[in-house]
């Protein structure tokens, strides 16, 4: 098994499935390709709290973490991250009024305390792209276009982790690099729960 805290670069990748989200995370290869693949998730569907699973294998045996929404249908929504047991990881919720604008959410630790804070990185690209989902006939096309969906994690000024979509794939394919967090004080766990979320939550 692989610990995600003993690594700081990931690659996300979301796996061509008709009515369920899923996806998988590998350590990146040369030129940020997928490498070995080490988790694999599922978003349960047809729930009123969204609920997705992490599990070691293809067969979703074993499981490794979960999130789960406590609230139903809230764009505000607290999402707990926790291990089978259900010991806590940590949190995110979206912050609503800022996220008009740009994706924005509040990352915290186990103990509640926020740890770290996750928005998109330039704000004319994500006005950008809301306005390409409002063109009619476009809109329901705009998340294959090769827009730039890439996200800085912070804490006040210092820069934690990048979040960055890679272009030109024809499936979801996204590099998370946490070099930044040279001490290792972002749970890498929380930080591949939210990655997870950023695609799956947004329809994209």
């Amino acid at each position: 098994m692989v610990d995600p805290n003993e690594h700081d670069r990931f690659i996300l990748q979301q796996q061509f499935r008709l009515v369920v989200n899923q996806y998988q995370f590998s350590l990146p290869g040369p030129d940020d390709t997928p490498g070995r693949v080490f988790c694999f998730v599922k978003q349960k569907m047809f729930k009123f709290k969204e609920d997705v699973r992490f599990f070691t294998d293809e067969t979703m045996t074993t499981e490794l973490m979960r999130i789960k929404a406590r609230q139903r249908f809230d764009p505000t929504a607290t999402y707990d991250v926790t291990a089978p047991d259900g010991t806590v990881i940590g949190k995110f919720s979206k912050v609503f009024g800022k996220s008009l604008l740009r994706s924005t959410y509040r990352l915290h630790d186990a103990s509640g305390q926020e740890v770290a804070i996750a928005t998109e990185q330039n704000l004319a690209i994500a006005l950008f792209r809301r306005l390409v989902g409002l063109v009619p006939g476009l809109g329901n096309y705009a998340n294959w276009l090769p827009i730039p969906y890439h996200f800085v994690f912070l804490r006040g000024e210092q820069v934690l982790a990048h979040h960055r979509r890679q272009l030109w794939k024809f499936r979801d394919t996204y590099t998370l690099d946490l070099s930044p967090d040279t001490g290792k004080t972002l749970d890498r766990r929380l930080v591949l729960a939210i990655a997870v979320a950023m695609d799956a939550f947004q329809a994209r």
